[in-house]
């Protein structure tokens, strides 16, 4: 017969028996080893800043380098940008490359000379991706003239980033409306590089439509760009 002593020390230790899936609540070691095995790694997304062109709707005036509230609008893309979780980041020039140089001198960025930038914003896109290390699972695509896209923008697309649960390709929404940058996985980089034309690489949005995940944004920064002294004068005014 089993009594009440005989139950009492068959609980010492427990009843299951010890297995990987179930350590001993008691073996710390064992506990920490199995949570640092299994944790999910945190991606490494690096960014791209797109500022090569030559913003012919703004007149003779390079927009990049307009005043917006006192810093130079590129200079806030960046700032930004090195205050989100991305990293590492490059910034590709092409129209007036030394004074953009010299406008993000002092910072941990690198830079990509596109000698080609007239022929379109994908060849911008193919010279950033070329600087860029291999090791990256994704790149976050910025663009030089959102000047009101915040860190906290783009550390809520790297946050819902995961290319195993289907989220490849993270696009920022306000109100539904799709905007940038575009967060992409590493295995659209190949598809990029043979891009061509004035389009980057919307297009395979709508190709890869079953691994965009919408992330939805609380300010309209993510639509807002500056393409004509008009958006300038709004852009400065708010």
């Amino acid at each position: 017969d089993v009594f009440g002593d005989d139950i009492k020390r068959m609980g010492v230790g427990g009843l299951l028996k010890e297995i990987p899936s179930r350590p001993l609540p008691r073996d710390e070691t064992t506990r920490d080893t199995d949570v640092t095995a299994t944790a999910p790694r945190t991606p490494k997304i690096a960014a791209l800043i797109m500022a090569a062109g030559q913003s012919r709707r703004m007149g003779a005036e390079n927009k990049l380098l307009a005043d917006v509230k006192g810093t130079p609008m590129v200079r806030r893309v960046m700032d930004q940008v090195l205050a989100s979780k991305a990293g590492p980041v490059a910034v590709v020039l092409g129209h007036e490359p030394e004074r953009v140089r010299a406008c993000l001198a002092g910072s941990n960025i690198s830079f990509a000379e596109n000698p080609d930038f007239e022929q379109g914003l994908s060849t911008s896109l193919i010279r950033g991706l070329e600087v860029l290390p291999d090791d990256i699972d994704g790149v976050v695509v910025c663009l030089g003239d959102m000047p009101r896209v915040t860190a906290n923008d783009i550390n809520r697309l790297i946050a819902a980033f995961s290319p195993t649960e289907g989220r490849a390709i993270c696009v920022p929404t306000h109100h539904g409306k799709r905007g940038n940058p575009v967060l992409w996985a590493h295995r659209f980089f190949d598809e990029m590089r043979h891009l061509h034309g004035d389009v980057g690489a919307r297009h395979l949005i709508g190709e890869y439509a079953d691994v965009v995940a919408e992330v939805e944004m609380e300010a309209d920064g993510v639509l807002l760009d500056v393409d004509t002294p008009e958006k300038l004068s709004d852009i400065t005014a708010l």
